[in-house]
């Protein structure tokens, strides 16, 4: 008797046009490039890395519109906390001058929150929108950026102070 092989599910991200937004935008960011010669990909998150506090801002809210519409579109909260972390850890590590270059060129965060997304929907497990969960992270990654540019303002303003106290040194 033959084996009858169940049929195919069909990719939710590749049935919704934003979903495939969410996946494009994803590859652009992570591994749009590839190094001649070698497996190696990356996209634009690590060379916006290379400009200080403004690449990485940048990169971090590209990567905040992904979850939003993820969220939207039935990620759990589980998964949506998840997504969540990997942007944090991406953006914090990516900050830290010379090895956050390093990490932001290893680390994807927005394939591996496709990869999560994937999972999910493969599982059968999404639901509704979330909405007050997308709000919580919303408005935990405005601390976030706050904080990380009221951080940079003080940093430049020490360095500031310091050179124009110091002796034969203008600014």
């Amino acid at each position: 008797m033959p084996l009858l092989k169940p049929a195919p599910v069909p990719d939710p991200l590749a049935a919704d046009e934003r979903l495939r937004w969410v996946v494009r935008v994803a590859q652009l960011m992570d591994s749009q490039f590839q190094l001649p010669g070698t497996r190696f990909r990356f996209g634009l998150d690590p060379l916006l890395g290379l400009l200080p506090v403004v690449g990485d801002l940048s990169s971090a809210a590209v990567s905040v519109a992904l979850l939003l519409t993820m969220l939207r579109h039935g990620a759990s909260g589980a998964v949506a906390v998840r997504m969540a972390l990997n942007i944090l850890l991406d953006t914090i590590i990516g900050a830290i001058p010379l090895v956050g270059n390093v990490f932001d060129f290893a680390y994807k965060s927005n394939e591996r929150n496709v990869a999560l997304l994937r999972r999910h929907y493969a599982e059968g497990r999404h639901s509704g929108s979330g909405k007050g969960l997308v709000a919580l992270v919303l408005l935990g990654f405005l601390v976030v950026f706050g904080l990380v540019a009221w951080g940079s303002v003080a940093l430049l303003s020490w360095v500031w102070h310091y050179f124009a106290t110091q002796p034969g040194l203008s600014v």
